[in-house]
């Protein structure tokens, strides 16, 4: 989970404030969160007022602890543009898995370029390959393993050069089996078709 920069603001009349929240956060959803409603009379019972501030952080929020870990994590972590998937309109991290010029979220990005019609090889990886290689942010394994696509190698920050060695090197072994390497955000991972 990664907060936005772009915020809303929303000015609801105090009389029907209860209503709002009751439509806009629906109790059956696990992700929708508010403070108890005695929290919130007691705030517009004394009037509370503070301007929203530059940067939403967890000493921001009044019920931190009352929240998902997941969005405790993200208030923690720096905001990030945020544009909607090209495939299914979700809302993602720019750039974090843009595939032919379009933006992805991880779901769509892994069905995509690691599924059935991505671009597998087989044999050996040249130099040449690894200036094209798919890039993006992170792999998810619980994605991969609906794919039937397996990790096999996960590599750091290691010398491009040193990368290109170690891949051959596996990719030798399994000649005949379809593999593809993937650049992300911390190195190198090389995925093997089940």
């Amino acid at each position: 989970m990664v907060l936005g920069t772009v915020r809303q603001e929303v000015g609801v009349p105090l009389q029907r404030l209860y209503e709002w929240i009751d439509r806009t956060f629906s109790a059956d959803d696990e992700g929708a969160f508010v403070p108890s409603m005695r929290d919130v009379e007691l705030l517009a019972r004394i009037g509370w007022n503070e301007p929203f501030p530059a940067e939403l952080r967890g000493e921001n929020v009044v019920n931190l602890e009352d929240l998902p870990p997941e969005l405790v994590e993200a208030l923690e972590r720096p905001s990030a543009e945020l544009v909607q998937c090209a495939t299914c309109r979700r809302l993602c991290v720019r750039d974090d898995f843009k595939w032919n010029d379009k933006q992805l979220c991880a779901w769509d990005y892994h069905a995509t370029v690691f599924g059935r019609r991505g671009p597998w090889h087989s044999g050996t990886y040249e130099p040449r390959h690894f200036s094209t290689l798919p890039v993006c942010a992170y792999v998810v394994e619980a994605l991969l393993e609906e794919l039937r696509v397996e990790t096999v190698l996960m590599l750091g920050a290691v010398e491009e050069e040193a990368a290109q060695r170690i891949v051959a090197a596996l990719l030798a072994g399994e000649p005949d089996r379809a593999h593809l390497a993937v650049r992300t955000g911390d190195g190198l991972a090389v995925l093997r078709e089940g």
